[in-house]
């Protein structure tokens, strides 16, 4: 057993089984010692990435650590947006990324660079493993802090050298350490209770340990229906359930007089593992924080409390354990005809969403309705953008499929964003995944041009124009997704969108649709 060897071991061991990975010469023997580890699959995204994007999506629908492998800084450097992502998240993710030999380091070689330096903005732990005989406890240590609450990337340093020599000692593969989430404040369980007795206007904001679990979801329905509290989350949260039969959660707008409209009437906001709600970006005459002054700020839990046990103490000291939540009932539009529009979309894809789907959301501007329109569907889970880096989605549902192979993953791209990381579409022709890709495809940065907007700048001059489009010249989503090995379409009526949906369906791997706007 070399390194690699050790280093793989401990993470089948400890529940790792799956590595994104896009190598190079300093991770060959990792790669090699893949041929004698079958328990790790091993899936290649051509670019960075694709590897990091798809490991959060995995870790959003599992809850467990995928493993990515990047080559040096220059490729941690092409992972770091979506790592920006993941760790907003909170997807435990072990985040390995080669390195120069030890001993080569200082000379000084092309691609030498500061990777620990580079990796910490993006981490939640950083480590580099210096021997073969380091690296498997190190590994332990960076699956532990992966799946320590609230969940993070783990950046392990894996030098050339660490790789393929032999360790000195037979050690035995050491266990991760799965630690308990902090235990509930009951002080804070009593003072959110006495808030609520008061019978003013609050809102439960629950993070993504509540809104990816049903059991808690219901917990929190149990209190809003005993107090009349509303069920709040905010709108970057990573995965919610939803759909018939589920607690309704409401999700606080994006722009930011949307949102400080829908919350100016609260008194209270109770934040149970998350922040409290402040927009994306600074805007010349617009609040930083959206809910309105004097709204009274209490926490019930921190992203380290166990939020289930947390809304379950607040339950039992509101007497609320006994009450019925309210749940969404099916109640899906008439499939609607004729020209596309956004609120069209959204009907459609209120029809469309199958049983226990997976959406991955990036629609941008075309999809601000999709999220409302959708909350009477089918029974389905919804991913959205965290850290507010795009080109996430078609990564993002790579790992959603290879978690979740016998569910249906739909994924709702901007042509925009979709430009980022195109060769998503690649991995998903290889690995066979059951992914249907509509890209909206307004030949523009709509959303730039909102923000223009909303940041009070200048707009209307030929050069500022030509950093908003994208049709000089136009690009060709089906002959792209073609040149991929994914079958493409395109649907310039809602007759030829549906029409689409259905061959998708009919056929085994992945399916884009462009659809023109």
């Amino acid at each position: 057993m070399n390194g690699a060897d050790r280093l793989i071991s401990t993470l089948t061991k400890n529940g790792v089984q799956v590595c994104f990975a896009n190598p190079g010469t300093s991770e060959m023997h990792f790669v090699a010692a893949l041929d004698r580890s079958p328990d790790l699959k091993c899936v290649l995204g051509l670019f960075e990435g694709v590897v990091t994007g798809a490991a959060d999506g995995y870790a959003r629908m599992t809850g467990v650590p995928a493993a990515t492998l990047l080559h040096l800084g220059p490729g941690l450097a092409n992972g770091m947006s979506n790592l920006h992502n993941a760790l907003r998240a909170r997807s435990p993710i072990v985040n390995i990324i080669g390195d120069h030999a030890t001993y080569h380091r200082q000379y000084d070689a092309p691609l030498t660079s500061d990777i620990e330096g580079a990796a910490r903005p993006f981490s939640s732990w950083v480590r580099a493993s210096p021997t073969a005989d380091a690296i498997a406890t190190d590994a332990a240590a960076a699956i532990t802090a992966a799946r320590t609450a609230p969940g993070g990337v783990a950046s392990l340093i894996l030098p050339a050298d660490t790789s393929w020599s032999e360790p000195i000692a037979d050690a035995p593969l050491p266990d991760a350490v799965l630690t308990r989430p902090q235990p509930v404040d009951d002080a804070k369980v009593r003072a959110v209770a006495e808030i609520l007795r008061t019978g003013e206007p609050t809102g439960l904001i629950v993070s993504t340990d509540a809104t990816r679990d049903t059991d808690t979801l219901d917990t929190a329905g149990r209190i809003a229906a005993a107090t009349g509290a509303r069920v709040l989350m905010l709108n970057n949260t990573a995965v919610t359930k939803r759909g018939a039969g589920r607690v309704p959660v409401e999700r606080i707008p994006y722009p930011v007089p949307a949102a400080v409209e829908f919350l100016k009437d609260f008194k209270n906001l109770i934040l149970v593992g998350t922040k409290p709600p402040v927009s994306f970006f600074a805007y010349p005459d617009k609040p930083s924080e959206e809910f309105a002054p004097g709204t009274r700020i209490q926490e019930l839990a921190t992203d380290r409390t166990d939020a289930r046990a947390a809304l379950e103490a607040l339950a039992g000291e509101l007497g609320a354990s006994s009450y019925l939540p309210i749940r969404a009932e099916l109640d899906v539009p008439e499939m609607p005809t004729g020209s596309i529009d956004g609120d069209k979309l959204a009907d459609f894809l209120a029809v469309r969403i199958p049983d226990n789907g997976i959406v991955v959301d990036e629609s941008i501007t075309t999809g601000r309705s999709f999220y409302a329109r959708t909350a009477t569907a089918r029974p389905h889970d919804y991913l959205v953008g965290t850290g507010g880096s795009i080109g996430y989605a078609m990564a993002n549902s790579i790992g959603a499929a290879t978690a979740c192979p016998d569910r249906e993953v739909i994924t709702l791209e901007s042509d925009g964003s979709g430009l980022y990381m195109p060769q998503a579409l690649w991995t998903q022709a290889r690995e066979n995944l059951n992914i249907t890709t509509l890209v909206f495809s307004n030949r523009k940065y709509q959303i730039l041009r909102n923000e223009m907007q909303g940041v009070q700048a200048d707009f209307g001059g030929p050069r500022a124009e030509s950093l908003m489009d994208l049709s000089n010249p136009q690009i060709d989503w089906v002959q792209l997704a073609g040149a991929m090995g994914v079958p493409g379409h395109r649907a310039t009526t809602m007759e030829e969108l549906n029409a689409a949906f259905d061959g998708a369906g009919q056929v085994t791997g992945p399916t884009l649709i462009e659809v023109s706007l």
